[in-house]
């Protein structure tokens, strides 16, 4: 591969701000309602850098999808999702038999992304003029 083409550069570097702004907006809220500790934080932390880890992998699979067959594209885009499926899920585990790390906080930023997918519209100065 000959590098990180700047689409997806740009919309990994989108994804992990707003990843990283919600995931400090979670942390406040916990503090709010007197739960933060320790765990929370690195829980958040844990569970946001596999969030845009994961939207990452997915453009460079897209990336590397581009020049490939319709059918071989697809097959790759399908490996790529349960592969990064099953990094999720072993995300999980990790946040759940780690004592380090708080469940929850740690779950809740793989959302976040999504998020930030369906926020992109109302922010996107380009399709608003």
């Amino acid at each position: 591969m000959k590098g990180i083409d700047p689409t997806v550069r740009r919309e990994t570097l989108y994804i992990a701000v707003w990843t990283l702004l919600l995931t400090a907006l979670m942390e406040a809220v916990w503090l709010i309602v007197g739960r933060w500790t320790l765990p929370v934080l690195w829980g958040g932390l844990f569970g946001a850098f596999f969030a845009i880890l994961n939207f990452l992998l997915m453009g460079l699979t897209v990336q590397k999808a581009v020049g490939k067959e319709e059918k071989d594209a697809a097959g790759l885009m399908r490996l790529s999702q349960a592969g990064r499926m099953l990094l999720l899920v072993l995300v999980g585990l990790a946040a759940a038999l780690i004592p380090f790390f708080d469940l929850i906080a740690a779950l809740i930023p793989l959302f976040f992304p999504r998020i930030a997918v369906a926020a992109r519209p109302l922010f996107d100065r380009k399709k608003r003029d």
